[in-house]
């Protein structure tokens, strides 16, 4: 069972993970993706040309590939791990990738 928070190397893990990405998808320097950690919770934000916007939340498990999702829900101001019916969501794998690819697809 997962702690209540990210581990350290994890979280190293995890920015490594997201720089990666952010150089090799997002090549346009105005746009990435901004991690930020809370407890057990991985929040990816989206900064595109100076306007941050809430993406997508990761709950860690204790497995690297195996986080959980919830996309963030505009209409209801509030993250969703039931909502799977968005553009992109077929890219969700379990992975940081494949959620930062869903978020892509989602608010682009």
């Amino acid at each position: 069972m997962p702690s209540t928070s990210i581990p350290k190397k994890v979280k190293e893990e995890v920015n490594r993970i997201v720089d990666q990405f952010n150089r090799n998808v997002l090549t346009d320097s105005r746009r990435r993706y901004v991690a930020r950690i809370k407890g057990k919770f991985l929040y990816l934000d989206r900064d595109d040309f100076g306007t941050t916007e809430q993406i997508c939340r990761l709950e860690y498990t204790g497995v690297m590939n195996r986080w959980g999702f919830a996309i963030y829900k505009y209409s209801s101001g509030r993250y969703d791990p039931d909502e799977w019916f968005f553009p992109g969501e077929h890219l969700v794998d379990g992975t940081i990738e494949g959620a930062m690819k869903a978020g892509l697809e989602a608010y682009d």
